[in-house]
């Protein structure tokens, strides 16, 4: 190899030069503190669970139940032709019921299309939270009224939403929370990371439960991600990460809360990854047989989210028999009303379809609502 003979020009401070980088690049937190346990923490089972709140206890059990039966009846409703599709969360109600009760009414909540319960155990009517799965409206509450965002179709999307809601808060000077919820799957999106890295660099009052049920409708975790745990990538974008059992009822609502309050407090984010179950189907339109055996879901099954929480309690004087038959007569009510309700044909105006699109109808949109009404008259004529 020929030889150059062009000089190096050496820099004016050539002497201070060192090779490393400058002190910019360090992170701006110590990573030790943000990384999650190497086990999902628990409170049943555990002495931890000697501090339970008896009253509190008692309302996570009732909900519970209500889920489970609201669960199945809404499954049902699908069979009888009455809802287009639903998405049981079924084994992961203690998810569902902590999300929604760690939250103070002027907190959002942020479900995605699993996640209707959470919306019910918040407050919301049962009818109104099946809308959309029921093929009638996008949405059929208030989001503002209820402080609950549209239940959200596309996997992830409400994250963002999320971060924006909770800084804008944050900007106004508003006491607010916003909680996004969202499935293992969800985290193999784009909308997930930009959302973390946001909410981590304007320390956004957000916290991201994921609740990993096992498998992206048949794609199993393992082939997903080669993390330790969904929680250990919090630390990437530089937030706590905590690994919890998302079947521990006193578990989930522990650490949600705590997250929760840390946010509100103006300690940043925090992505909670709650270990669970999907016990049924992915979708009434899924054959989970196809990619998973029968003996996984009955090793789950015992560890039910409302058994365990059932045992520990009965265990400790805080819930009898009367407790449990009043929890289960009103979850049968609930699926009562809910089924009658249901059973009645919805009274739908197609003019409903140019009602939302646009704060001021377009010329386009006018053209297009008046060939529609034209038709229908024509067609009541005939």
């Amino acid at each position: 190899m020929k030889k150059s003979n062009t000089a190096v020009q050496e820099l004016p401070d050539a002497g201070a030069y060192m090779p490393t980088p400058p002190p910019a690049w360090k992170p701006r937190t110590d990573p030790a503190p943000l990384l999650p346990d190497t086990e999902p923490y628990r409170v049943l089972g555990t002495d931890a669970a000697g501090r339970l709140d008896a009253g509190l206890m008692r309302r996570l059990y009732a909900e519970l139940v209500r889920g489970r039966r609201y669960n199945a009846q809404a499954t049902a409703l699908t069979k009888q032709g009455r809802l287009a599709v639903y998405p049981s969360s079924t084994g992961q109600e203690a998810c569902e019921v902590a999300a929604a009760l760690v939250l103070e009414d002027r907190d959002w909540l942020f479900p995605s299309y699993r996640d209707t319960l959470a919306a019910v155990a918040r407050g919301l009517d049962p009818v109104q939270a099946l809308t959309l799965l029921r093929g009638d409206w996008h949405t059929g509450y208030d989001p503002r009224e209820q402080r609950i965002a549209p239940l959200c179709t596309p996997l992830a999307t409400q994250l963002p939403h999320a971060v924006g809601l909770a800084h804008a808060a944050r900007l106004k000077g508003d006491d607010v929370v916003a909680l996004a919820m969202v499935g293992d799957g969800g985290t193999s999106e784009g909308d997930f990371h930009e959302a973390l890295n946001f909410a981590a660099v304007w320390q956004a009052p957000v916290v991201f439960l994921v609740q990993n049920n096992g498998f992206a409708i048949s794609v199993p975790l393992a082939k997903q991600t080669a993390a330790p745990s969904l929680a250990h990538k919090a630390v990437g974008y530089g937030m706590p990460g905590r690994l919890v059992d998302g079947n521990d009822a006193a578990a989930v609502h522990e650490v949600l809360g705590e997250a929760v309050e840390r946010a509100r407090r103006g300690g940043g984010p925090t992505l909670v990854e709650a270990v669970t179950y999907r016990i049924e189907a992915h979708t009434n339109a899924d054959d989970a047989t196809r990619y998973r055996g029968d003996a996984e879901v009955e090793t789950w099954r015992a560890h039910d989210p409302i058994q365990l929480l059932e045992r520990e309690l009965t265990e400790r004087g805080m819930l009898d028999d009367d407790g449990i038959r009043e929890a289960r007569e009103a979850a049968e009510t609930m699926a009562a009303d809910l089924r009658e309700r249901m059973n009645a044909d919805p009274v739908l105006d197609p003019m409903d379809l140019f009602a939302h699109v646009y704060a001021e109808k377009t010329s386009q949109l006018r053209e297009q609502e008046a060939l529609l009404r034209a038709e229908l008259e024509a067609e009541g004529e005939r």
